[in-house]
């Protein structure tokens, strides 16, 4: 019987993976083992919930103001011990986080196959994201199986010389949402927004905060308040910078609604009720495009270019005069509209989990 350990340690991680966990579970021939790293808390166990996941080990991370040389060194120094107690087959890990490149480095160190879901990302700017961006590039060096949501991802490996261990397989964050998405869904903040045009707002990258946010902000604001037929969620991140920030731009706008961080489902099942959706983020352009929700990505490069050939996402910055620009460009033009909204989506058909069993379970 195989052994398959999955280490992960961030809320979009386990969206993503906990599909694949129960995909895995229903294998006769293969043992799972959950490892988390707690680099969230409240915010992963919830999703872990949500799943019925229950990990085996938790490394248990979190602290308060935590940099990336505490999380590396906690999670290379954890999986130490984890892994020469269940001595796995195989190590998956998810995308671009320091959970996930210190854990495929600790299993690396111990000779241990690694698995990398979400494989092949790339803006080819090392601190665009950051530190995604050298993350994903470290684990993709280190991994045997590379499990490529679409053909560009695959085609950006076979770029950097690597030639085997490449498996196109669509993207799991869409199993995910078969899971989450609910036919009958109400929620106190939908009926806030009442009939008007809800648009979601996502932002807390790293590289965002400060300044870059602040601007951001600053133009959803400024075409929020000159649309009244329109109104914006914002789910605050729990980082106290992003916070404050939030907090000072939005203050005395009745049209934006500042709330805590949303459950995976209310998050969910919002996003496929809202009009359009502002992001910094990375798995939301997953999201939204399966959902058929444009997007505004208020970076200037982005690791999911497919979006943006489809159609349904664009990359507007981070200046407060194109931001508003384009929000409100976007929020005027039905047509331009109606035409991000349809595209097809690219990132697979909710079936991502089952291949990448298949592949393992050779």
């Amino acid at each position: 019987m195989k052994k398959i350990m999955l280490v992960f340690g961030t809320r979009p991680e386990a969206i993503k993976m906990c599909p694949l966990v129960c995909e895995l579970r229903r294998r006769p021939d293969i043992s799972v083992c959950v490892c988390v790293t707690g680099q969230h808390r409240e915010m992963l166990d919830e999703v872990l919930c949500v799943f019925g996941v229950k990990p085996d080990y938790d490394l248990a991370l979190m602290r308060e103001g935590q940099s990336l040389f505490d999380i590396t060194t906690g999670v290379i120094c954890g999986m130490k011990d984890v892994l020469a107690a269940e001595k796995p087959d195989v190590v998956l890990v998810h995308g671009d986080t320091t959970s996930a490149f210190a854990a495929a480095l600790s299993a690396y160190y111990m000779k241990i196959p690694v698995g990398h879901v979400e494989a092949g990302l790339r803006t080819h700017n090392l601190y665009s994201p950051y530190p995604e961006e050298f993350n994903r590039n470290a684990v993709d060096i280190i991994a045997k199986y590379r499990f490529c949501p679409t053909e560009k991802s695959s085609e950006n490996l076979a770029a950097e010389g690597i030639s085997d261990g490449i498996y196109i397989t669509g993207n799991t964050v869409i199993d995910a949402l078969k899971t989450t998405v609910k036919k009958d869904f109400s929620h106190p903040l939908l009926e806030w927004a009442g009939e008007k045009r809800l648009v979601l707002i996502t932002a807390h990258r790293r590289e965002s905060i400060g300044e870059p946010l602040e601007k951001m902000l600053r133009g959803i604001r400024e075409a929020i308040e000159a649309h009244p037929d329109t109104r914006a969620l914002y789910p605050v991140h729990p980082n106290p910078a992003v916070r404050k920030t939030a907090e000072k731009v939005f203050a005395g706008c009745d049209a934006v609604r500042l709330c805590e961080p949303l459950s995976v489902v209310d998050f969910h099942n919002i996003l496929a009720r809202c009009h359009l959706v502002m992001t910094d983020s990375g798995g939301i352009q997953e999201e939204a495009t399966a959902l058929g929700k444009p997007t505004l990505v208020m970076r200037g490069t982005t690791e999911r270019p497919e979006g943006i050939d489809s159609g349904t996402l664009r990359l507007v910055g981070t200046d407060e005069r194109a931001v508003s620009r384009a929000l409100s460009a976007l929020l005027d033009d039905a047509v331009e509209y109606d035409k991000m909204a349809h595209s097809a989506c690219p990132y697979g058909d909710g079936n991502a989990c089952v291949r990448i069993a298949d592949i393992l379970e050779k």
